[in-house]
């Protein structure tokens, strides 16, 4: 499929994308979009999330973990076709349009459309997320740290917005979801097979725990937690982790120099370490540090162990914890009471009996994590790289840099695109959303 330009091109006013197609409009955001501030009376609406890679969804269909406020009442609504920004986080594109009725943070700008014969959703949604549009919300916004920047209402109403003819933008849209279901398509059959060697190592894992020769053996026995103080520098710089929940593994948070960490105490990480998220164990937010993540750093809230070699495997471990049984004791072992943060407690942890098969069975499961780690990192890769070209594409449809008006385009259902609704998801699902996500 070979996609051209439009005939003739004039210069756009925001100045990252270049040009526009001489015959598409563009005005300030003012002529188009108006600030409002309604308030919650009972606090009973949705809550929706705002983030940079899923836009306006309902925070119950994400699953994401992070502390919730204990009242609702007084928090921004917003209705479908509603634009909302996180005002904190526009920076990173953290906004879209919402395609329901719900409430937001009051840190958050709403804006509404003055008229629904300006902008189709979907075309308007991918439009303000394109790389171009970044980086003029990071010109337009202010504060004294690059990660606190704020884009406020009369900074984002004064910026020159893109919009094109609605027939056009329905084009655009019809073709963005084309190529989105053929994405998802590859997503889908990519997960089933993640999934199968899932089902096989949970297999091996339960009947290496119902072996005769399987002991019931203290945690402490067979892992002790250790800490690695960081002996911080203020002019040195480190990059601390994150964690996914349901065992999806370690992220890299951005690096910082030491004197811009924070209170926290950091401890190195190393290659083998198993390691818990000390906030959000109960969701499965456990893992096996990686190659690439030795030399990282961990706060005070991720306890570290490492194995006895001669009695346990870390990847059996790991295993273990993320079947129904190890999801059973840290949940039992994560108290608390303010909402989604219950704090595990090592200590009594390692107090529990588990049962620990010989190493021949745990080494059996080590192998077959490893060619789980090695597949799903190989599908990651392949997935970054479409993602990618999908951004480049979006940006230059979007704009105008290539026109679809010519693409026949078949119907496409929701179903065709949940695959890739969720993949997109899950990257945001991690413990502290790497702060696209936070009220501020």
């Amino acid at each position: 499929m070979k996609l051209a330009p439009y005939p003739t091109y004039k210069s756009a006013g925001v100045s990252s994308v270049g040009k526009i197609p001489g015959h598409w409009f563009e005005k300030r955001a003012k002529y188009y979009f108006e600030e409002v501030d309604e308030r919650s009376l009972n606090g009973d609406e949705e809550m929706l999330s705002v983030s940079h890679l899923t836009g306006v969804t309902p925070r119950s269909q994400k699953n994401v973990t992070m502390f919730k406020a204990e009242s609702n009442i007084g928090q921004k609504i917003c209705q479908p076709g509603d634009l909302v920004i996180n005002t904190l986080w526009a920076w990173m594109s953290a906004l879209g349009v919402s395609g329901h009725h719900g409430i937001v943070s009051p840190a958050y700008g709403v804006y509404r459309p003055r008229t629904r014969r300006d902008y189709d959703s979907y075309y308007l949604d991918h439009l303000l997320r394109t790389e171009g549009y970044r980086s003029e919300y990071i010109c337009r916004s202010t504060g004294i740290q690059s990660s606190r920047l704020r884009l406020y209402p009369d900074k984002f109403l004064s910026m020159p917005v893109i919009c094109p003819p609605l027939n056009e933008q329905e084009a655009i849209s019809g073709f963005l979801r084309m190529q989105d279901a053929l994405v998802s398509k590859f997503i889908r059959n990519k997960k089933k097979q993640i999934e199968l060697l899932k089902e096989l190592r949970s297999v091996l894992t339960y009947e290496a725990m119902e072996c005769k020769d399987t002991k019931w053996i203290r945690l402490a026995r067979v892992a002790s937690q250790v800490e690695r103080p960081i002996g911080r520098e203020d002019g040195v710089t480190y990059t601390p982790i994150g964690m996914f929940n349901r065992g999806r593994g370690i992220f890299h948070k951005q690096p910082a120099v030491g004197r811009d960490l924070g209170d926290s105490t950091f401890f190195w990480i190393e290659p083998g370490d198993l390691v818990f998220s000390g906030q959000f164990a109960w969701e499965g937010a456990v893992a096996i540090a990686q190659q690439e993540d030795g030399g990282c750093i961990a706060s005070h809230r991720y306890p570290i162990f490492t194995c006895d070699p001669e009695s346990a495997e870390a990847a059996y471990l790991y295993s273990f914890f993320t079947t129904k049984d190890g999801d059973l004791l840290l949940n039992l072992h994560s108290r608390g009471a303010a909402g989604r943060n219950r704090p595990l407690n090592p200590r009594t942890l390692t107090k529990e009996k588990i049962p620990v098969p010989p190493l021949d069975l745990q080494r059996k499961i080590a192998s077959v994590l490893k060619l789980e780690f090695k597949f799903r990192n190989n599908v990651a890769r392949q997935i970054s790289f479409i993602q990618e070209r999908r951004a480049r594409m979006i940006s230059d449809v979007v704009t105008g840099q290539v026109d679809v008006r010519h693409i026949d385009v078949p119907e496409i259902t929701e179903e065709m695109l949940l695959a890739l609704d969720e993949e997109v998801a899950e990257m945001d699902m991690i413990e502290d959303e790497v702060g696209v996500d936070e009220d501020d």
